[in-house]
């Protein structure tokens, strides 16, 4: 019987890769999303992956969301934690709406998601959580206190729970894609791009959604039982950990 995977975030850029590449290597997917309707509905259109809208910020909201997942698509066995915003300003500038809406999505979502599927995870024996950090969670990056605050904190999170699951089978693991060419990524200025950018990486280019879903596919998989607690990097050299 085809495992579960549920990928927040997962109808659009990295999140979108990811849910196409698991449904290509045999899992059941279930997609996530906040507030794209329109992009959750061409999505489903173009895929088959059914979607299901709340906020991952909301405890409450997740709850309520996993059951009808799980309902309609099976207990979740894989759950990728993709779901991310940016509220960028320089710190002196930086307000407390835009600290606590990165802090709630991209950090406490974390516990948001796993909590609620914890208990089913330990009682069959399996589960695989992957989180979607960043390289500037590990680097840190001007204008972006609370996302780096945030994606580092992600990282205690995978290594801690880790230990917590490796003895009922459930693998945790963190994956930091460096610059990756999202529609978002490619919509900033060739010439920025060109000349701020991409000297930064060592490969020379952006880095593709596919190649980071290639990553979670791996750890997903029985072949990845032997990997908990793990950071992988996948920013073609631009900082080393």
């Amino acid at each position: 019987m085809a495992r579960v995977a549920l990928v927040t975030g997962g109808t659009r850029g990295i999140g979108a890769a990811i849910s196409v590449a698991l449904k290509a290597a045999g899992y059941k997917v279930a997609a996530n999303y906040a507030g794209n309707d329109e992009a959750a509905a061409a999505f489903t259109k173009e895929t088959g992956i059914p979607t299901f809208k709340w906020s991952v910020a909301e405890y409450d909201a997740c709850v309520a969301g996993l059951a009808k997942v799980e309902a309609e698509v099976g207990p979740v066995d894989v759950l990728v934690n993709n779901a991310g915003i940016t509220r960028d300003a320089m710190f002196h500038k930086m307000t407390p709406g835009q600290w606590k809406e990165v802090i709630d999505t991209n950090l406490t979502g974390l516990f948001n998601m796993t909590h609620p599927l914890w208990g089913g995870m330990r009682d069959r024996k399996f589960g695989r959580v992957i989180n979607i950090s960043s390289i500037n969670g590990q680097k840190g990056q001007a204008g972006q206190a609370n996302y780096s605050a945030a994606k580092s904190g992600d990282l205690g999170f995978t290594k801690a729970l880790a230990q917590e699951g490796a003895r009922a089978g459930i693998t945790v693991n963190a994956i930091c894609p460096g610059y990756i060419g999202t529609e978002m990524v490619r919509a900033i200025d060739e010439k920025v791009l060109a000349e701020r950018i991409i000297p930064q990486i060592p490969v020379g280019r952006l880095g593709e959604p596919d190649e980071i879903a290639r990553i979670v596919t791996f750890l997903a998989s029985d072949d990845a039982g032997f990997i908990t607690g793990s950071t992988i990097s996948a920013n073609g050299g631009q900082f080393f950990v």
